[in-house]
């Protein structure tokens, strides 16, 4: 059945009030701790315009007020919006408006961290099939190598996360530090990666996320982002994809159970064929049999 042309994604419904974003919606969603008009949702479910959507029982209302901030993580710091957590980047920040990261920086690193609470924004910009860079300047062990950076340009296998790593710039910074460019987000990318090759990173600072530099702003502090940043990152994310994963996942097994369903067809199509070859070849042999046969007769009475 059609989708009502004014309804929208449930997920998108919630991260466009500024509430979290979709990746974290999908989870509430699943939780069930979502309700529409009083019924629990599930993952998949749409909202129209005048529905009453909560999380947990608390009405979620449109946000017209965008926060976009930048923030120097200091070490130590959790990038989670739970407030259980001690230390947790939200308390940290103390912002009035609900804001949440976008991405991740591992508790051990630091560096450039962007707050925000516009929720379409967020999975444009983590999505790695977008192709948006984060920067990072990291400090290892051992020497940088030739070695080590061709293997790590050209993509590191990872074994625990079932992938290996898309191919990325690197460069020799000095002896005992590199810096690294990727497309990619993956749970401690940079430090499986140099694990894999027999390194430790001692310290890592991510300093820019596409068009975000983090410059000198001081460890611990955090400033509005302009609104020349905040109009380069919007442009840069317009044509992007900003589905979440849930909503990427079925949109693939969607794809995947047509492709199955075509396949299915050729195979019945082809399975056909092979059952009528033989018939058709014993006719066609049949009829060679009747041809020569006559020939030979007609050779006799002639």
């Amino acid at each position: 059945m059609a989708n009502h042309p004014d309804s929208i994604r449930l997920n998108k419904a919630i991260s466009d009030s500024g509430y979290c974003s979709r990746r974290q919606a999908d989870v509430l969603i699943e939780r069930g701790s979502v309700t529409i008009n009083g019924t629990v949702m599930t993952l998949g479910d749409r909202a129209m315009p005048e529905d009453r959507i909560e999380v947990d029982g608390k009405l979620i209302t449109k946000n017209d007020n965008l926060v976009y901030i930048a923030l120097n993580k200091p070490v130590g710091i959790t990038c989670t919006t739970d407030k259980r957590v001690d230390g947790n980047v939200v308390d940290f920040i103390g912002h009035s408006e609900r804001i949440f990261h976008v991405g991740r920086l591992d508790k051990p690193s630091e560096g450039l961290l962007l707050m925000t609470n516009d929720g379409d924004i967020v999975n444009k910009i983590l999505r790695a099939g977008n192709k948006h860079e984060k920067e990072y300047i990291v400090k290892t062990d051992r020497h940088i190598t030739d070695e080590f950076l061709h293997k790590m340009a050209n993509g590191v296998p990872l074994a625990e996360l079932e992938t290996t790593t898309k191919k990325c710039h690197i460069e020799r910074v000095s002896r005992f530090v590199f810096k690294i460019i990727l497309i990619q987000g993956l749970n401690r990318q940079i430090r499986r990666m140099c694990e894999y090759l027999g390194y430790e990173v001692l310290e890592l600072q991510r300093t820019r996320i596409m068009n975000i530099e983090l410059g000198n702003l001081a460890i611990g502090k955090w400033r509005d982002l302009t609104k020349e940043e905040v109009s380069g990152l919007q442009n840069a994310v317009s044509e992007s994809d900003n589905s979440s994963f849930v909503d990427q996942k079925q949109e693939n097994n969607l794809s995947k159970n047509a492709s199955e369903t075509r396949n299915n067809e050729n195979s019945r199509k082809i399975s056909e064929d092979k059952r009528k070859a033989p018939r058709d070849k014993k006719g066609l042999e049949r009829n060679a049999e009747r041809s020569t046969g006559g020939r030979r007769r007609r050779g006799r009475t002639s």
